[in-house]
């Protein structure tokens, strides 16, 4: 168990710097804060909400690939949670908006949301159930992050619009979705040669690399660079 310990100690200092960088980009400060542009939002919110259907592949895909029931019932607590909380959040803003759930699944996704979640699904299916968990760790993680270290900002969550979004990063549910991925990487990272865990290392810096890419889509409003 200490080998498993380490590796979450050893992909914190990878990543550390990148999801630092996130609490600094004007898109997630704006949140923060409470003076993001609401067309920003807009786009993110719509844009991660087609990111979050692929993500839920991995999921699946994860649960099939699971060695036994205990790894596969956490992929599937995973995918539940979510679909049924983490997207449903999405469609509480929506309404605000005045789009339909429909209206969201029809969004096409950007090339930064095409790449990223490309990436994820070849990665997942190239390796084996531990490259799903690599894949989808950096989200989870990351957002968690995001989500604690708003909170202690003075006013994030009683904003009016951005307090919900704050309040459902930061919550013990959402903690308890990362720490699954958490433990879930450090499970699978036990008794690997170094060859392996550099390969998996390699997953998650470049799953985080991706969603500081997608803050800077959100806040450039970037769909793709011709348009149709």
């Amino acid at each position: 168990m200490v080998v498993s310990q380490l590796f979450t100690d050893r992909l914190w200092k990878r990543v550390e710097p990148i999801w630092n960088s996130y609490l600094e980009h004007p898109f997630v400060k704006g949140i923060g804060e409470g003076w993001l542009d609401k067309e920003k939002f807009k786009h993110y919110m719509k844009q991660d909400y087609v990111y979050l259907i692929e993500y839920s592949r991995l999921f699946a895909l994860g649960s099939a690939k699971a060695p036994d029931l205990k790894t596969m019932t956490i992929f599937a607590n995973l995918l539940h949670g979510t679909l049924e909380v983490e997207m449903d959040l999405h469609r509480q803003y929506a309404a605000r908006f005045d789009i339909s759930p429909e209206e969201l699944e029809a969004t096409k996704p950007a090339s930064t949301t095409t790449s990223y979640t490309s990436y994820m699904l070849n990665v997942s299916q190239l390796g084996g159930v531990e490259n799903v968990v690599a894949a989808v760790l950096a989200c989870a993680w990351s957002y968690s992050f995001i989500g604690q270290e708003l909170m202690k900002w003075p006013g994030s969550t009683e904003h009016e619009f951005y307090g919900d979004w704050v309040k459902m990063y930061s919550s013990n549910e959402f903690t308890e979705l990362a720490e699954d991925c958490k433990n879930l990487i450090n499970e699978m990272a036990s008794g690997k040669p170094e060859r392996d865990l550099a390969a998996l290392e390699e997953i998650v810096v470049k799953t985080s690399m991706y969603e500081y890419m997608f803050w800077e889509m959100a806040e450039n409003l970037e769909e793709w660079p011709i348009k149709e």
